[in-house]
């Protein structure tokens, strides 16, 4: 017979402790350990190996993959050309920003050919019924459960045989195997582990919401995100009317490509041309303003980046940012000063990428800082100019990835000037190759 124990479990890194502590000492979190009971079994089981090893050349299996279209050309072109039979799909947001609406969507456009299973564990049927008709997302071959206990899920999947799967969200599913609460690392671990299981043994494709912790990351442990095929990240601010699909992972296709969408009454629309949609309320002729090609895969976005640059009224300045790293502003503020002698320790600094997309990707130092330096100085960037560039601590523009692509993208909507680090290999008349940041704030005149 299996016997029971206890142990304490870490809800951000997963390690297991045989006593309680008020900090993880795996990874240092403070009040993360939670108590969840587990049984051991007496003899280990023999399990017969699946495959043999063999040579890497010998390993190739010609196989082609079947992708569903999700009715959504943007989201399919971030995917890779759709969803793959047997795909397991993790996607994470903020609450309310429109996770279940883009996922009832999809499911309604799929359904038009296949068997849906939407298993909501936050919302009655009923609530999931008035969100499909007012997004008009109402089919018959779209079943809805409104289900949290695992087995009763595998159940209802038994009995609908379903082509595509929906579970929103993982943290709210257990199962009573277990005797932690749901949403614990255990029962994450479980119970994706079990939906992954049947949607690979059974060639279900699947898309997993997962909720998020305060700091913006997945909710439960690591491994939630190793075990599925792709993870996807829906971001957006609630006071603007875009929202953006980021591919972090995929197995089936290129990582780093997203999706942009624009919320409205009848749900979430595409955005097919995501640069003009950014553009569009560009101000001409004001200082701290500035084009950035912003891409973390093969398609490039322009969005506009904005500093203002004033005399502060107080002992420390401030320093702000929103969808920019604050870390990142004092690193590029101290190089500013250090290398171009302009002394900003008596004025507050406030740096914005407009329409609340978040950018992390180091290629948006060398705007951020000509952002600061154009409203410092008063003076408008030319109207015609783009930058981008890694800024390093002494004061050299640094290459960046995807840099044929940004290029292409910025001259497809008329900047004729564009400012790359100086080793491109890239030869065309319209980028202008800088070292350092002394060159590059030269060009502002």
């Amino acid at each position: 017979m299996a016997k029971q124990r206890t142990v304490y479990v870490c809800t951000e890194c997963g390690a297991s402790f045989p006593t309680w502590s008020g900090r993880c000492v795996s990874c240092g979190s403070w009040n993360t350990l939670l108590e969840e009971a587990r049984h051991k079994k007496d003899k280990p089981i023999q399990h017969k190996p699946l495959s043999t090893p063999k040579p890497i050349t010998k390993a190739k299996i010609q196989q082609s993959y079947e992708r569903i279209s999700t009715g959504i050309k943007t989201l399919d072109e971030a995917l890779g050309g759709g969803i793959v039979t047997g795909q397991v799909i993790l996607i994470s947001g903020e609450p309310g920003i429109g996770k279940s609406t883009l996922l009832l969507q999809v499911s309604s456009n799929i359904s038009k050919n296949r068997k849906v299973l939407y298993i909501t564990g936050e919302e009655s049927a009923h609530q999931v019924f008035l969100r499909g008709e007012r997004i008009n997302a109402l089919n018959d071959n779209l079943f809805v459960l409104s289900e949290t206990v695992l087995e009763n899920i595998i159940s209802s999947i038994d009995q609908i045989e379903p082509d595509f799967i929906v579970v929103d969200s993982v943290q709210t599913v257990y199962t009573s195997q277990l005797e932690s609460a749901a949403g614990s690392v255990s029962q994450v671990r479980e119970v994706s582990s079990k939906l992954t299981e049947i949607s690979k043994s059974r060639g279900i494709s699947s898309i997993i919401v997962g909720q998020v912790t305060k700091e913006g990351s997945i909710a439960g442990p690591k491994v939630l995100e190793h075990i599925v095929d792709t993870v996807a990240h829906f971001e957006g601010e609630r006071g603007h009317a875009y929202r953006v699909l980021k591919v972090i992972k995929n197995r089936f296709g290129a990582a780093g490509e997203l999706a942009v969408f624009s919320m409205e009454d009848k749900g979430l629309k595409e955005v097919q041309n995501p640069s003009s949609f950014f553009l569009s309320e560009r101000p001409e002729g004001k200082p701290g303003s500035i084009i950035f090609p912003f891409t973390e895969g093969s398609k490039p976005v322009l969005v506009e980046v904005q500093a203002l640059v004033s005399k502060t009224v107080y002992a420390v300045p401030q320093r702000k940012t929103q969808g920019f790293d604050i870390n990142r502003l004092s690193i590029i503020t101290a190089i500013i000063e250090k290398e171009t002698g302009v002394f900003l320790k008596d004025r507050d600094i406030f740096v914005n990428i407009v329409g609340g997309i978040n950018i992390k990707e180091p290629a948006v130092d060398l705007p951020v800082a000509l952002a600061i330096i154009s409203s410092l100085k008063n003076i408008p960037v030319p109207k015609n100019l783009a930058a981008f560039g890694e800024l390093g601590l002494t004061g050299e523009i640094r290459s960046v990835h995807y840099t044929e692509h940004r290029i292409k993208e910025a001259k497809r909507f008329g900047f004729d000037k564009i400012l790359v680090p100086a080793n491109t290999d890239i030869d065309d008349k319209s980028i202008v190759k800088v070292k350092n940041i002394q060159q590059a704030i030269g060009y502002i005149k």
